[in-house]
């Protein structure tokens, strides 16, 4: 997405989790961003730099390639550079520093009349479930509760800051999920109504929020049940800005404008296969799903 919408003109920018590699050439960076702050792999790797052992065997370097994760910045161009050990007390902060670079970066493309796209993977909710100092007890109802209130400030930061900046008018906004709640004990979520979390084909995995803003493009107010999927954004959002869809490979995602702009009622999918890794653990289609015991396509 990054590289077709650069290629369309657009600033590119991304701030959060990125989770498609971390060696030279799979950066994102690489992938079509400007730019980028945050971590490359998963923030569980908090714990390691806690731990005595860990410590003392990166050390020793006894044990090939063992290091803490880091949080790294980069420009197009030129490797990442490690800033520092993303520990617990980084991990309670990071979304706050991507946060405040997402608004640096808004400010800076507007002022320069350049249109942006920024990409925004919180760090939250995932294990360890850690708010920041800001919001640390904040909710009284525990430290899910804190990141959910934590989450909402932030994400009302950005919606203020394109306001500010008098681009809400020609901005799409887009707050939605990868997955379902976790199910490790004292970092769970909660999926409401639906059974299953993270790494099931249940409907707790597979419903996440959807919520998009395009004042006077996309009608507000409007609620669907109708099913869409993250990978529809790229063919939608190409659709958007005439930005070129390869025609070297199969592309999974379908055109979304009519349905996101209140044309038609229908969402313009049907379905979907659901991978846990490389596994196909179940096939959704309307109101129907097939579940799997996991089916190996590797």
């Amino acid at each position: 997405m990054a590289e077709m919408l650069a290629d369309a003109g657009y600033a590119t920018g991304m701030f959060g989790k990125w989770h498609l590699g971390q060696t030279e050439g799979r950066f994102p960076t690489d992938q079509g961003f400007d730019e980028w702050y945050g971590i490359p792999n998963s923030t569980d790797e908090v714990f390691w730099p806690e731990q005595q052992q860990f410590n003392q065997l990166a050390a020793e370097k006894s044990v090939p390639y063992l290091e803490p994760e880091y949080i790294y910045d980069g420009k197009k161009g030129s490797v990442p550079e490690k800033v520092k050990v993303y520990d617990v007390a980084a991990r309670r902060e990071i979304d706050r520093e991507i946060t405040d670079r997402t608004k640096d970066f808004m400010t800076r493309q507007v002022k320069a009349g350049k249109p942006f796209f920024a990409y925004v993977p919180y760090t939250m909710t995932h294990m360890p479930v850690l708010a920041s100092k800001e919001f640390d007890g904040k909710s009284g109802n525990g430290p899910y509760a804190d990141v959910l209130m934590q989450i909402d400030a932030y994400t009302g930061e950005l919606l203020d800051t394109i306001d500010k900046l008098k681009a809400a008018d020609n901005t799409i906004f887009i707050f939605t999920s990868d997955n379902g709640p976790e199910m490790l004990p004292e970092h769970h979520g909660w999926s409401g109504p639906w059974s299953g979390s993270y790494f099931t084909a249940k409907e707790g995995s597979l419903r996440v929020p959807f919520i998009m803003r395009w004042p006077g493009k996309v009608p507000a107010g409007r609620v669907s049940n109708e099913i869409v999927h993250q990978i529809d954004l790229f063919t939608t959002l190409a659709s958007l800005v005439s930005g070129k869809v390869p025609a070297d490979r199969q592309i999974d995602g379908v055109d979304q404008t009519d349905f996101f702009f209140g044309k038609t009622d229908k969402s313009a999918r049907e379905g979907f296969v659901v991978y846990v890794g490389e596994a196909i653990f179940g096939v959704k289609w309307r109101n129907w799903k097939s579940l799997t015991k996991g089916v190996d396509t590797g």
